[in-house]
């Protein structure tokens, strides 16, 4: 069986960025375990999967665009520290906010001023080519609950309670 659009897969991965550093890894503990097809994966990772069975071992070059996307300069604004009022604001930490589509979105505190914060919408590994070292596991078709849910239930299917 291979991997095709709603098939339930489990893999572990390695992602490294372009200097070599790794940035996750789910080797050592429990594997992805994800519905084929239902938007789960950066589009060029999903697209080297399809067609791939168990026990595929390759490595996956995804260039920004079809990882996190490229950065996008005017997701980085200062906005007044007012709009904080009461919140523990410092570089690193991370806030919902909404959008200018009105969508809530991350945001990262890039900055603090005494009167402005500065915060960045980009997703953190936007603009960044990844490297993936993926061995596919196991490979079987969705259960009609899986399906109806959208989302895996367990390895062999069945919810774990």
């Amino acid at each position: 069986m291979t991997i095709s659009q709603d098939k339930v897969v489990a893999m572990h991965y390695t992602v490294t960025d372009p200097q070599g550093n790794e940035l996750d890894t789910s080797v050592g503990g429990e594997p992805l375990v994800f519905l084929f097809g239902h938007g789960s994966l950066i589009p060029g990772l999903e697209q080297a999967l399809a067609g791939k069975a168990a026990g595929a071992k390759f490595k996956a070059d995804i260039k920004a665009a079809e990882a996190y996307g490229e950065r996008h300069d005017a997701l980085t604004q200062a906005v007044p520290k007012s709009m904080f009022d009461g919140m523990d604001v410092s570089v690193g930490k991370r806030f919902r906010a909404a959008g200018p589509d009105g969508r809530e979105q991350s945001v990262i505190v890039l900055e603090v001023t005494e009167d402005e914060v500065v915060v960045d919408g980009n997703h953190p590994l936007s603009g960044i080519d990844l490297s993936f070292d993926v061995e596919v596991m196991l490979v079987r078709d969705a259960t009609e609950e899986e399906l109806d849910h959208g989302h895996v239930h367990g390895l062999d299917g069945h919810a774990d309670h």
